[in-house]
């Protein structure tokens, strides 16, 4: 499941946290929680009960980071 096929799923507060970490690799457990209630589905887990994103994942969030951030600055 990639993130750009449940993104609209998410919650806004989820999102945020995506988009303001575009960096991240590996979504903390908490996140991995928010997604999994927000989709009803189970993300392939660590241990630790983190979830390792793909590399597409990465570029999609990177992509509506600066979307967001080019959203932000017009409206500035």
């Amino acid at each position: 499941m990639g993130i750009d096929m449940v993104w609209d799923q998410l919650e806004p507060e989820t999102r945020q946290w995506l988009v303001d970490n575009p960096g991240c690799m590996i979504l903390p457990r908490s996140v991995v929680a928010a997604i999994s209630k927000a989709t009803g589905d189970q993300l392939d887990q660590d241990r630790h009960g983190e979830s390792a994103l793909s590399p597409s994942d990465i570029e999609f969030i990177r992509n509506a980071a600066e979307l967001q951030d080019a959203d932000s600055r017009k409206s500035s």
